[in-house]
């Protein structure tokens, strides 16, 4: 199985639940180190142990943000381990503890404050979206929110043997950082005979500053970059969206068996008016793809929507479809 818009993984976690090899590629650097988590193994105490060799052995961190934004995001205490830990993670991170070390400290490094133990590492922020400097400062100052000086230990240990209480499947998978719309990206595994995915929507170009602390730990800078970087889908229309999609499909479509099964998820966002499936229908054309059927998916608003946490009152979901095609 192929997903060549993979974000953090949730289609090669599935197969690898299944039993299924798989590959998958993402231009994020977040979304592909959380991916790589999903087909990781290693027992709770051994990344515990992990963590606490890296700040026992540490000496002070060759480099800590400063600033008003990061005085009131964490604790010094807290940012000085935070860096410790990313200067290790950063000069080696192949082994699978370290992986999953990694990925659970990208999960807790921003969050909500919680009434009991704290379960991450910074002042008051969304889970999702790291939060953005000028808001953030002036949110924290008005309501008097000063950051905790949390057991970091505590919070990896935690969040460890929350999530790998159980043993999964070991699968021959892997995920890749990289542009899917390259010629050859997947030549080097064996055919596929399913591709499984669900691109970007036109429009959403804030992935990658939306995550940006997560960013900073990964070696990215420790400030909100809005530019557009190398290796995302070009917006600047639904027809030039369309045929950057267009280039993914072919490429993948090299690289799967004859009579291969392509499923994708697609909808839009409210700032773009465009009918999605009118995008998607473009970006088949002379692509080696076929589509069999679209359906609708149930209506997003009667499930948990994560606007919700932000918006009162957010504006009705665009409806999604499950698209299903065949190699041609």
């Amino acid at each position: 199985m192929i997903d060549p818009f993979c974000g953090r993984g949730t289609t090669n976690f599935a197969a690898r639940l299944l039993g299924m090899p798989s590959m998958g590629m993402d231009s994020s650097p977040v979304a592909v180190a959380l991916a790589k988590a999903k087909l990781a193994s290693a027992k709770p105490g051994r990344l515990v142990a992990s963590a606490k060799a890296i700040l026992n052995a540490a000496k002070e961190p060759t480099s800590v943000p400063s600033g008003e934004f990061w005085r009131l995001a964490y604790h010094e205490h807290t940012l000085i381990q935070l860096c410790q830990l990313r200067e290790a993670l950063l000069g080696e991170c192949s082994s699978s503890t370290r992986i999953l070390l990694r990925a659970i400290i990208l999960g807790a490094l921003h969050g909500p404050r919680p009434k009991g133990r704290p379960s991450y590492f910074s002042n008051q922020s969304p889970r999702t979206f790291a939060p953005k400097p000028n808001y953030a400062v002036k949110f924290w100052t008005t309501r008097d929110m000063c950051p905790e000086d949390v057991d970091v230990l505590s919070i990896i240990k935690t969040r460890a043997n929350r999530y790998l209480a159980e043993t999964l499947p070991d699968v021959e998978s892997k995920v890749e950082l990289g542009d899917s719309r390259v010629a050859d990206t997947f030549s080097d595994m064996p055919k596929a005979r399913f591709v499984v995915t669900s691109p970007p929507y036109f429009g959403m170009r804030t992935y990658l500053p939306d995550q940006w602390l997560r960013l900073w730990f990964l070696g990215g800078p420790d400030y909100v970059e809005y530019s557009q970087p190398e290796g995302q889908l070009k917006h600047s229309s639904a027809d030039c969206f369309a045929a950057e999609m267009g280039r993914v499909w072919k490429n993948v479509a090299s690289c799967t068996t004859a009579g291969a099964r392509l499923v994708i998820r697609y909808g839009g966002i409210h700032d773009r008016a465009v009918e999605p499936m009118d995008i998607l229908k473009k970006s088949f054309v002379d692509s080696c793809w076929k589509i069999v059927t679209a359906r609708a998916i149930p209506d997003s608003d009667c499930g948990r929507r994560q606007a919700r946490q932000f918006q009162a009152e957010p504006k009705k979901a665009i409806a999604e479809h499950d698209v299903y095609c065949r190699r041609t």
